[in-house]
């Protein structure tokens, strides 16, 4: 179901550990089939924690199961977090489905160096 806006694809991410946006996190997108996946995108989080447009807009949201890989580890290392070797979360990948190509899907992130959580917002 629409929601009067254009199909679109977005997400932010928010460091809990520090209760600040997450500045310059990694961020990937692919279009996963049963098998292999097809990498789509490949960016970066702005200042306030958000991509500067839709991961997908229009017609390019398409029925399927996608998935985004989140940098986390990176993220923390570049923050002078001290993580150990190998970090407990370095990519935090999130698989989900669009089911309504002309709506709006939402996947924020939350973070800290260990643990996350995600849900489906708006």
């Amino acid at each position: 179901m629409s929601d009067g806006k254009a199909a679109r694809l977005t997400t932010h991410v928010l460091d809990t550990a520090h209760g600040l946006p997450a500045s310059g996190l990694r961020v990937e997108l692919i279009r996963r089939s049963a098998d292999a996946g097809t990498p789509l995108v490949t960016t970066s989080t702005n200042a306030d924690g958000r991509l500067d447009g839709p991961l997908l807009i229009g017609g390019d949201l398409t029925v399927g199961t996608y998935e985004l890989r989140f940098h986390v580890g990176a993220y923390f290392r570049a923050r002078g977090i001290d993580l150990p070797e190998p970090a407990f979360l370095d990519v935090v990948p999130i698989v989900f489905g669009i089911a309504d190509p002309d709506g709006h899907y939402h996947v924020p992130l939350l973070i800290s160096p260990y643990g996350y959580s995600t849900y489906r917002g708006s």
